[in-house]
């Protein structure tokens, strides 16, 4: 890799568009380059309702991106999230081809093609497919099965589908702003890559990213996802509550949760106060902190009701010792931590993306956490296709050297 290889990771949410740019130093490390956010317009519950729309928010951001970063953007990691994301654990097995019986990359790929053969609607599409572990010959538990003997091969996966619509109008929106992309990732699998350590995984751990629009959980355990799940519930629903209840504009009300809100009424006082203002020309008025949260807590504590619901469905639910982490930018509610704690009945913190160099502080915010995931991603992508390359230069160096030593000879 060379210093100038850059790392696009777009965000596309209900609420935001939020890009991060890193470029990859000499020790194969991330340094923030660049942020860029602007209002999203053009989506609902993570889903593209606004072509023309979504596109300026993209161009906006990502030309704030640019500026500071001082760098040339072409192509970009995508996010995608939403309710018609689903996802399913599969496994396939195979026999073992070679004569010495010894598993190969080759063996590796058939195991996982034939995990993934499952049937598919016509609307649908997959857009990862994740392997849990692998069993050879009864023996489970194997994360990395290349160079052992064995007869039979089996691989466990988990498959996340998504809308193919969907998928096509992401990239759709992101071509005509003027950018290529690389690829599309699951925006929950993308913030475990920026907030998870690998003791976290080991142990067992759910991340919940609690955007505008909706509320994506990602289960990890002994190191691998086993279950992933999106609630069409997240904070833009909040802030259409306290609307509704103070009777006050969207955006104003948005600034109200931002500035003053509690997601428990208990840590708020009747004698603290905030100024409401009025629609059309209407005066302003005074309520108490505490009917922000009165209003506020009800809408959280349905939010993570929904989502212990979907945590029991994965099977390993009893077995998160390191309990949840929050993301998303309604995470930063005060409050949240602890409601989330007494509905859940789990250890929860919130998660700041962990970067090495650059500008380090602008992004050490759950808000960009899923954007600086999508770039951890595109590293370990270009990591590992390196590391083929390097070793494919090498082989073929190799036999070079071989045809010329004959060549010589003859």
């Amino acid at each position: 890799m060379n210093d100038e290889q850059i790392f696009v990771g777009l965000d596309i949410g209900t609420t935001k568009i939020a890009v991060v740019v890193a470029r990859v130093d000499e020790y194969n490390a991330l340094s923030i380059a660049g942020v860029g956010t602007s209002p999203s317009q053009g989506l609902r519950r993570g889903v593209v309702i606004n072509i023309d729309k979504t596109v300026e928010s993209i161009k906006r951001a990502i030309e704030q991106a640019q500026l500071m970063s001082g760098c040339h953007i072409e192509n970009i990691y995508a996010g995608i999230a939403g309710d018609h994301v689903r996802s399913i654990n599969s496994k396939g097995v195979i026999a073992v081809s070679g004569k010495d019986k010894i598993i190969t990359k080759q063996d590796v790929a058939r195991v996982v093609d034939a995990a993934k053969a499952i049937a598919l609607p016509m609307d649908r599409e997959i857009i990862h497919i994740l392997p849990q572990e692998f069993i050879v010959d009864d023996q489970d538990g194997i994360k990395n099965p290349i160079g052992m003997a064995g007869t039979r091969l089996e691989c466990e996966v988990h498959i996340v589908t998504a809308s193919t619509a969907a998928v096509n109008n992401i990239l759709n929106c992101v071509k005509q702003a003027g950018y290529g992309v690389e690829e599309i990732v699951l925006e929950p699998y993308a913030s475990s890559l920026a907030v998870l350590d690998k003791d976290e995984l080991d142990l067992g751990v759910a991340i919940m990213d609690i955007g505008g629009g909706t509320s994506d959980i990602a289960v990890f355990f002994d190191g691998s996802i086993r279950f992933t799940s999106v609630l069409g519930l997240g904070g833009e629903h909040v802030t259409n509550d306290l609307s509704h209840g103070l009777r006050t504009p969207m955006d104003q009300a948005e600034e109200i949760k931002k500035r003053y809100g509690f997601a428990l009424q208990s840590m708020t006082s009747e004698d603290d106060l905030v100024v409401v203002p009025g629609i059309h020309g209407r005066a302003p008025r005074e309520i108490a902190r505490s009917v922000l949260a009165a209003i506020i807590e009800p809408r959280m504590e349905e939010l993570f009701t929904l989502a212990l619901r979907e945590l029991e469905k994965s099977d390993v639910y009893d077995s998160l010792g390191a309990g949840m982490v929050l993301t998303g930018g309604a995470s930063l509610l005060p409050g949240t931590v602890e409601l989330a704690e007494r509905v859940l009945g789990i250890p929860v913190k919130i998660g700041e993306p962990t970067v090495s160099g650059g500008l380090v502080e602008t992004v050490k915010s759950p808000i960009y956490a899923t954007s600086v995931g999508l770039i951890q991603y595109a590293l370990n992508r270009s990591t590992d296709t390196g590391s083929e390359a390097r070793t494919g230069k090498t082989l073929k160096k190799f036999l070079n050297k071989i045809r010329e030593h004959f060549e010589d000879l003859f």
